[in-house]
């Protein structure tokens, strides 16, 4: 017969597995990673601490109920999924410790501890990220046909436009109003071209004055969550790419009635 302290004993090891799997699982699709990712390196992980996974993956937040392989040990825990930076590097990092704790080289609790590290390890520089952002920006202006004075204008839009944008999100201004007015000022910045008859390409430079705001990765993502069966978060990826776009469209808009473009 079991004892009532080893029947704690294995409620509280399903709680505190069910919690990090949990933990992991928002903190991996704040960075980045696709449902598929989420869904396989944590069942790694459960797999190795002797317990069967179901997830239930949502745009707000993920639930983790883990299951004993050998008894009937049961637990259930909600995570909220936070607003973070999308992190390659970090995401990486995550994976890299499901297949640490798969191999047996983390316990349970190493594997927390070895996350709460990932999650408050420094971000890249800030003046390190703008300058690749404007350099990145500038030369799709020159591989889309660009002159050497639209890549200069496009620098220009791109460090103006990424400025007001960080210090918007750092000032908590909602990210779709955010992207309007990044979009608008980069808009108004790219006009440059035709209002001054500086370069032989003022269109291009227009066009890729925003490219910098163009959301890549929800587009990714929201693919690859529909091919996985995850539909769910599919229409929320897609949506939010979806909504992000037409502020950027809607910044860009604005920035030509500004100037007097007669684009329309």
């Amino acid at each position: 017969m079991i004892s009532t302290a080893t029947m704690m004993t294995a409620r509280t090891e399903a709680e505190e597995t069910s919690r990090f799997l949990a933990d992991y699982s928002s903190c991996l699709w704040s960075y980045g990673a696709t449902c598929i990712r989420i869904t396989k390196n944590v069942s790694r992980m459960a797999l190795h601490f002797g317990y069967k996974v179901d997830m239930t993956i949502f745009p707000k937040h993920v639930s983790v109920a883990v299951t004993g392989l050998d008894n009937d040990d049961y637990a259930l825990y909600t995570s909220a999924i936070d607003s973070v930076s999308v992190s390659y590097n970090a995401n990486s990092l995550m994976s890299r410790l499901s297949w640490k704790v798969a191999d047996g080289k983390l316990s349970l609790h190493d594997a927390m501890s070895a996350m709460d590290k990932i999650k408050h390890m420094p971000k890249m520089s800030i003046w390190t990220v703008m300058l690749l952002v404007v350099l990145a920006n500038a030369s799709f202006c020159r591989l889309f046909g660009g002159d050497i004075m639209a890549m200069g204008i496009v620098a220009f839009a791109t460090l103006l436009g990424y400025t007001v944008k960080n210090i918007c999100l750092t000032n908590g201004v909602d990210l779709r109003i955010t992207v309007i007015i990044a979009s608008y000022l980069s808009a108004v910045i790219g006009t440059a071209g035709y209002l001054f008859d500086c370069t032989g390409t003022p269109d291009i430079a227009i066009g890729t004055s925003v490219l910098y705001l163009i959301p890549g990765i929800p587009y990714i993502n929201s693919v690859s969550d529909m091919l996985d069966g995850h539909y769910l978060c599919f229409f929320s990826r897609i949506m939010q790419a979806v909504i992000l776009t037409g502020c950027i469209a809607a910044g860009l808009t604005l920035g030509f009635l500004t100037m007097n473009m007669d684009v329309f």
